[in-house]
């Protein structure tokens, strides 16, 4: 592994790490965290094993870290210049919700959802870099992906609990 390979990730690192925190600064200081470490710690690479997967668990480590320094879930949804800018005028407003009910997603979802369907990772990838069973893989992202939608329907927020007498 060089540097160069390194960098070559780096446009879908960043493009997840958008999708992850929502704002582009602390996207930039996830990405920049994360090839640090990977280039410091280079050496528990193994050679021929997948350098996109290692990557990506990688990121997935250093924002549980932060998460867990913070003690809170970002809940902000992305800014406005994530591929808005070339959105037609409906496109812009269907990415703006999408953006908001990602970000109103729980964590562990939300990584799933966006490792599977923007990433395009294989289950067992996801499950790789998240370290992760892949059955929990496929609950993760069917529960993520049933909350998108709901969210994209209007739903409230929260499921109503109902009295069981």
């Amino acid at each position: 592994m060089t540097e160069a390979d390194v960098a070559a990730h780096i446009p879908r690192l960043r493009r997840y790490a958008r999708a992850l925190v929502g704002e582009r600064h602390a996207a930039d200081d996830l990405v920049q965290d994360t090839v640090e470490r990977a280039l410091n710690k280079f050496h528990l690479w193994r050679p021929g094993s997948d350098l996109r997967a290692w990557l990506f668990a990688i990121m997935h480590n250093v924002f549980v870290n932060q998460l867990r320094a913070r003690g809170a879930r970002p809940e902000e949804p992305l800014d406005e210049s994530f591929d808005v800018a070339a959105a037609a005028a409906g496109d812009r407003l269907e990415v703006r919700d999408l953006d908001a009910a990602l970000a109103r997603l729980p964590a562990e979802q939300r990584e799933v959802v966006l490792l599977v369907g923007l990433e395009e990772f294989s289950y067992a990838e996801a499950a790789k870099a998240l370290g992760i069973p892949i059955g929990t893989v496929m609950s993760r992202l069917f529960r993520g992906r049933e909350r998108l939608r709901a969210l994209l329907a209007g739903a409230p927020s929260q499921p109503s609990l109902k009295v069981v007498k």
